[in-house]
């Protein structure tokens, strides 16, 4: 079926069950990102398949909103669908909720899959519309209509992370998580977000694409500690581990049974954990809604953790740069497409020890494709690339050591002045928020600024946060930290692995995107109190062609210098004959 088709059949059923609208939020029953297969909803119904958005139909009319980083794509993928796009953030965009109220009746119906839907937006969805006595009904329509929706789900093991690597045991990690319980007044925890429950147990899996997690729940009191998980998925060595840790095991299709037997109980739980686990706990226990306190644990990381993001960096900037060489030789005098050049990366990954598979899904974005901020070639019908112009490529590996996350844009061609000009007030900005120092308290939203002011007094912006959270061999996205406008109260922290990855898009012509990894350290005391700078981790040196060196600043070319001159100590022993040759002119002085 088409979209169109598809949401005419969702109106049938909304009939016949007296609903007035729909909402399919991009979400399973555990708050993910990026989701299984029979979990997303939203692209199925829609046809949009960006990872942020989420799509509202009533009886006569469909709407989708999404990001910034979505408009151009989301334009294309909705054509014909009869879903109108509500470019969210934009000046007249209306909120999704008003724009709801303008659609359904008084004492109508707003229905959800509570699975797939988090507790915060249940409330707020019903605080808003209980003025217009517009009832939030539980109604999972999309299982009635989506058949067949997974059936060949793989049992990928679950396998043991070494605390070699994790760097704490499961034993000591559960101590810190009942001890923020304590200090909460809380007696039951209950995990449902797959990173935090796979970070707990130091243990990874494959059930999400490019996300080493698998499907799971916990439940943790004083004394016990339940995993909800297929059972036939645990290798023994995983299975050893959790019996010395005392984690009891359980079949994943019991949790909801077992919160039924949960009474007169604090509960400490995230308001992002679904609204069917509040549904089935609220009649006989209390709620203290709070952040899951392992998720500040997992993205302050430890030593051992930040050591496995040093190895792998240099590992993955050895395949970088042996890329780059066969992209800048080849391109023009053999066929490639977006999608074979990701292919080809992998297999430069791939070579490395230890290698896992993609952080996510690679990005390369050739000339004006370059300019959809999260663009998704397909192996059929993906552009073709010559030596002309640009091509923007962000893309990561998970290692077993660590996760990486790296986004150059490189001249296959002649780029224009104006394309230089504005690549280096991307650039002028991730070297800005390199070179910062700042005071322990300070939130991300208050660097954002740095990566965005050359931009900025040239009128100029991008729409996409300048920095996200990293996972050690985890997600490649994580919080609570960023670097975006948006407020955040969350402190930066030494420790915290965040991205720095300024960009410009011009739609329709071409996008650029300059992408570091860095880490918050303390770097001085003074009579002001403790101050923190960057560390930068990953190793790769950037396109001087795209570049107009005139722009930068001394402290700017000087860092630029010293940026190219580490990466030469870093990986010119790696490589050898003409790609080293061609390494180490890149990596020359400006």
């Amino acid at each position: 079926m088409t979209s169109a088709e598809k949401i005419a059949t969702l109106r049938q059923k909304m009939t016949a069950y007296n609903i007035d609208a729909f909402i399919v939020y991009s979400a399973d029953p555990h708050m993910s990102e990026y989701l299984p297969k029979e979990w997303q909803e939203r692209s199925w119904l829609s046809g949009f398949t960006g990872s942020a958005g989420f799509l509202v139909v009533t009886k006569n009319e469909a709407a989708l909103w999404t990001d910034g980083r979505y408009f151009v794509q989301a334009a294309i993928e909705l054509d014909g669908s009869g879903i109108t796009l509500m470019k969210d953030g934009m000046e007249g965009t209306p909120n999704y909720i008003d724009w709801i109220i303008s659609q359904v009746p008084e004492n109508g119906k707003v229905a959800v899959n509570a699975l797939a839907t988090s507790n915060m937006n249940w409330e707020i969805l019903e605080q808003k519309l209980i003025d217009k006595k517009i009832a939030v009904v539980d109604a999972p329509l999309l299982e009635e209509i989506w058949t067949n929706r997974n059936p060949d789900a793989p049992k990928n093991p679950v396998f043991v992370h070494p605390v070699e690597r994790a760097g704490k045991s499961v034993a000591e990690k559960l101590n810190d998580i009942r001890s923020k319980m304590e200090e909460a007044g809380a007696t039951v925890h209950i995990i449902s977000t797959l990173d935090d429950i796979a970070w707990t147990l130091n243990l990874r899996g494959s059930d999400v694409q490019s996300n080493p997690v698998f499907l799971s729940y916990i439940i943790l009191t004083k004394n016990d500690a339940e995993l909800f998980v297929d059972l036939e998925k645990l290798t023994v060595d995983a299975r050893k581990q959790l019996d010395e840790a005392e984690v009891k095991m359980r079949p994943y299709e019991d949790f909801y049974t077992a919160l039924g037997t949960i009474k007169n109980e604090k509960i400490l739980i995230s308001p992002n954990s679904n609204q069917s686990i509040f549904e089935h706990l609220k009649a006989s226990n209390t709620f203290i809604k709070a952040p899951v306190p392992g998720n500040l644990m997992k993205a302050v990381k430890n030593d051992a953790e930040l050591a496995g993001f040093r190895t792998v960096m240099q590992r993955d900037g050895v395949a970088m740069v042996k890329f780059l060489y066969w992209l800048t030789h080849q391109a023009g005098k053999e066929s490639m497409n977006e999608f074979s050049i990701g292919e080809k990366l992998y297999g430069f990954r791939a070579e490395g020890k230890n290698f896992v598979g993609e952080s996510f899904g690679s990005i390369v974005g050739y000339l004006e494709n370059g300019a959809i901020m999260h663009y998704s070639a397909k192996s059929e019908g993906s552009k073709s690339v010559t030596n002309a112009a640009s091509i923007l490529i962000d893309s990561g590996g998970q290692y077993l050591e660590g996760t990486t996350d790296i986004t150059r844009t490189v001249a296959l061609g002649e780029v224009s002045d104006e394309f230089k000009h504005n690549s280096t007030l991307a650039l002028k900005g991730l070297i800005q928020l390199s070179m910062v120092k700042f005071p322990k308290g300070t939130k991300g939203v208050q660097l954002d600024a740095f990566a965005r002011m050359a931009l900025w007094k040239e009128a100029k912006d991008y729409n996409h946060g300048t920095g996200h959270g990293v996972g050690s061999f985890m997600n490649v996205h994580e919080g609570p930290q960023n670097i975006r406008k948006d407020m955040n109260a969350q402190d930066l922290i030494p420790g915290m692995v965040i991205s720095n990855e300024p960009g410009f898009y011009y739609d329709y012509h071409y996008g650029i995107r300059h992408e570091n990894l860095i880490t918050v350290k303390e770097w001085k005391k003074s009579d002001f109190g403790s101050f923190y700078e960057f560390e930068t981790l990953t190793v790769c040196p950037f396109d001087r062609r795209v570049i107009d060196i005139s722009l930068l600043t001394t402290p700017e070319k000087e860092w630029l210098n010293n940026y190219h001159n580490w990466c030469r100590e870093k990986l010119e022993n790696d490589l050898e004959g003409d790609i080293k040759a061609w390494f180490l002119d890149w990596v020359q002085p400006v």
